[in-house]
């Protein structure tokens, strides 16, 4: 049986990357993104690399309504639903707690942990349905260690990452595996959005040292779902090779 794949956030970054992994695997794919017009400038593109099907609709993670919607339209049109990649996140601003902006801390926790668990309560009945389902989340080292000026964006992804341990323990026996792809330094559009989108500012992050790219962890993901229904690949943290951690990274002159 050809597996569906359920991809949020899918209209760039790990997102796309995720979409064009799992297309050359010849699978069906139902994508999910805000950005509803990029996504469907793909479909083409994924239909070419091999993808048995697409199915692009809009998503807004924070939107009870929208994710309910999103998952409704992926049952029309499929028996059965597989896998699903929570990727949509994002991250704004660098400032410390005392200076931080409220606002931005709602979107950056609506999205990346409420935004997460909207989507995964949506898809757990169908899932516990054929007992058999894959819950992956795009968590981040953000999760594992703390840093200076990234308060929402580090209890985020702590919080992603406990979700993960939750859900894992909620469905012990019920056949639905749950994993998670840590990375670090990725460079997608991530650091643009932090910087309100001064491109420059962040080419900076990235400067000195060759970053992950959104295949690296792709491939990962894809790695961790292609395992046999008795295997569950817990996590996976993976780093630039010149970034030993949050803390330290080599970069040349």
């Amino acid at each position: 049986m050809t597996p569906v794949v359920c991809i949020t956030g899918a209209s760039a970054g790990i997102g796309e990357a995720l979409a064009l992994v799992y297309a050359e695997q010849g699978c069906h794919l139902v994508l999910g993104a805000r950005r509803l017009q990029k996504l469907q400038a793909l479909e083409g593109i994924l239909k070419e690399k091999g993808a048995a099907s697409v199915v692009c609709l809009p998503l807004d993670v924070r939107s009870n309504e929208s994710v309910q919607a999103w998952v409704q339209a992926a049952l029309q049109k499929h028996s059965h639903l597989d896998i699903l990649v929570n990727n949509a996140g994002l991250v704004i601003g660098l400032e410390p707690v005392e200076t931080g902006r409220v606002d931005d801390w709602e979107t950056i926790l609506d999205t990346n942990v409420l935004g997460v668990m909207r989507v995964t309560q949506a898809l757990i009945p169908v899932f516990k349905k054929q007992n058999a389902g894959h819950i992956v989340m795009i968590g981040s080292i953000a999760g594992h260690q703390p840093y200076e000026n990234g308060g929402a964006y580090c209890a985020s992804k702590f919080g992603v990452r406990a979700l993960t341990g939750v859900l894992k323990h909620e469905l012990n026996g019920t056949g639905i595996r749950v994993s998670t792809v840590d990375p670090g330094m990725v460079e997608t559009e991530f650091s643009v959005v932090r910087f309100r989108g001064d491109a420059n500012k962040a080419k900076q992050v990235y400067k000195g040292l060759t970053p992950l790219n959104g295949r690296d962890i792709a491939e990962c993901v894809q790695f961790m779902t292609s395992r046999p229904p008795h295997v569950n690949i817990d996590s996976i943290v993976v780093m630039p090779t010149a970034q030993a951690s949050v803390y330290k990274v080599h970069r040349q002159s």
